[in-house]
């Protein structure tokens, strides 16, 4: 993990003399370590229109420089204005066309633009230039892997890691790429090898470390994290990714001492603190949570992963109102992410605004059809106010993209039951029954009356013997 921007005293006074001077249109003098702070500042709280402004003020006061054009050129990059970004590099490439600097920033907008052959071409004549290859050859995989060629990808994120064993983008994008062709497991012995040259080296645990990850084999991970910790006591993407690692085998005490060791080494990142959070949510300490996940506001006040933290600490003390509050928050920050919407929509029927709740299942369930929660708490909607033939028609459509889900079938049985209609639900009931016979424990939760539950039994043990 990249370490976290420490915010200082100087630096706020600094922040409030560039405002200052942008507010009332005046001119004032800053240094290059002045203006490096303000772009670093205001790029860590996610105001890049205002790390732009920065820059052309810097601009302004040194026009020869093409450093704080690169820079602009970057933020362009990050902000997904692509063209705007080449045109900038495209200038820069006629002063300086060796600057490697240069070549990587275009390669990637190139990849960006789907342009990959002509970006892994810039990247193979870069190569030629023996300078940082360990970047170079990142890049050119990244390149291929963007354009899902991953068997090639592979070659080039190994010579960067041969090349530099630190480098930790190339680690994680190679354990991705052999995961997705089937290779990780098989490639335990080529992590092997670095460690047999060096035993000592905690870049060659911690890479080890990352492939039991992806393997989930949680336990192995923490063992490789916990000696690369150890040959490197200030290693904070190890403390992260073990703290990642014990939150998957449900140990939350361990996982919190992992983030704080990291917050302790790299200072406080929205990410971290959201991390941590959600081990006191998992503790069901969920005062601390949101103490925790607004601290991560207070960094950055878009980060809607904290959002939908506090909204969800809220929904375990079914504290629907606040959590609506919080849930739609997030959905304004990020529309598309199918958690916030179920998640919005559930506790906006627990606060009574049906309306409301159906909106944004309607949502979701256009986002992703072949969800079935979406389906399955939508027709819950219907069911609970009693209108069982709304209720089945819901779950009759989302039948329609999984006709292989067995719970949506007895769940439709169940509103066919209650809606009279028995030689329907005998015909769904049947069809649960075959997908999965197990589950048609699941009835029981919806008929509680003893004759009926003795009804069903018979239909299921008649189905079982034939």
């Amino acid at each position: 993990m990249e370490g976290g921007f420490r915010e200082t005293e100087e630096g706020k006074n600094l922040v409030k003399k560039f405002e200052d001077i942008v507010n009332n249109s005046t001119t004032g003098f800053f240094s290059e370590d002045d203006y490096d702070y303000l772009i670093q500042h205001y790029m860590f709280q996610g105001k890049s229109k205002k790390a732009l402004k920065v820059i052309d003020y810097a601009i302004e006061q040194n026009p020869y420089s093409t450093d704080y054009r690169l820079e602009k050129a970057r933020i362009l990059f990050e902000s997904d204005k692509y063209q705007q970004s080449l045109e900038i590099i495209e200038t820069l490439e006629i002063i300086q066309p060796n600057d490697i600097d240069i070549i990587l920033l275009k390669s990637a907008i190139l990849t960006n633009l789907e342009k990959y052959e002509d970006a892994i071409h810039i990247l193979m004549d870069a190569l030629d230039m023996d300078q940082e290859l360990d970047e170079v050859n990142y890049s050119i995989g990244l390149a291929y892997q963007s354009w899902a060629r991953y068997d090639d990808a592979i070659v080039y994120y190994k010579a960067a890691i041969e090349i530099n064993l630190d480098h930790e983008d190339a680690t994680y994008e190679l354990a991705y790429c052999l995961d997705i062709t089937n290779q990780l497991k098989e490639s335990i012995e080529y992590y092997q090898t670095f460690i047999d040259t060096d035993p000592f080296s905690p870049n060659a645990w911690y890479n080890l470390g990352v492939v039991y990850s992806k393997l989930m084999d949680w336990g192995k991970s923490i063992e490789a994290y916990e000696y690369a910790t150890l040959l490197k006591d200030d290693f904070s993407s190890a403390f992260f990714n073990m703290g990642n690692a014990y939150m998957n085998k449900a140990n939350f005490a361990e996982a919190q001492e992992n983030y704080k060791k990291t917050i302790e080494l790299e200072g406080p990142t929205p990410e971290v603190l959201c991390c941590l959070a959600a081990t006191y949510e998992k503790m069901e300490l969920y005062d601390a949570a949101i103490t925790h996940f607004k601290k991560a506001l207070k960094i950055d006040a878009k980060y809607h992963e904290a959002l939908f933290g506090i909204g969800s600490s809220l929904e375990s003390q079914e504290k629907w109102l606040e959590a609506s509050h919080f849930f739609r928050k997030a959905t304004t920050l990020d529309d598309k992410n199918i958690a916030y919407i179920i998640a919005l929509a559930d506790s906006e029927y627990n606060t009574g605004n049906i309306v409301s709740a159906v909106e944004s299942y309607e949502k979701a369930a256009d986002l992703d059809p072949f969800l079935p929660e979406v389906w399955l708490n939508w027709s819950q909607v219907y069911y609970d106010l009693g209108e069982y033939g709304k209720a089945s028609a819901t779950l009759e459509e989302g039948l329609e993209n999984m006709p292989d889900e067995a719970e949506m079938y007895y769940r439709n049985a169940v509103y066919l039951i209650n809606e009279g209609k028995y030689k329907e639900a005998f015909v769904f009931l049947e069809n649960g029954l075959t997908l999965d016979f197990d589950k048609h424990t699941l009835l029981f939760d919806f008929f509680k009356e003893l004759e009926t539950q003795k009804a069903l039994y018979k239909i299921i043990d008649q189905y079982k013997k034939s």
